[in-house]
């Protein structure tokens, strides 16, 4: 319980930092243009909401994002990072 306690605590404080248990793709998460920019449903690993102007999504094949179409569908900032992973920044 203690463990549970402590990840709670860090969680709270750094949220970005500590990664959820549950991380598969979540309907309604992201939009349709932004999941087809994104190479589809079938290319995400996983997604999660690390801000409230943040998701952060992993890839299988980053080979297949499309970030002019990312931008096309009003996502006004993409960092693309090794491993597959992006994080699009949603609002400002």
């Amino acid at each position: 319980m203690l463990d549970k306690l402590k990840q709670a605590f860090w969680k709270a404080l750094t949220p970005d930092l500590i990664a959820e248990t549950d991380a598969a793709p979540v309907p309604g998460l992201l939009s349709a243009e932004v999941l087809s920019a994104l190479g589809g449903v079938d290319n995400l690993k996983s997604q999660q909401r690390v801000a409230l102007t943040r998701v952060r999504v992993q890839l299988q094949e980053p080979g297949r994002l499309d970030e002019a179409a990312l931008k096309a569908a009003g996502v006004p900032g993409v960092m693309v990072l090794s491993g597959g992973v992006v994080h699009l920044i949603t609002g400002l």
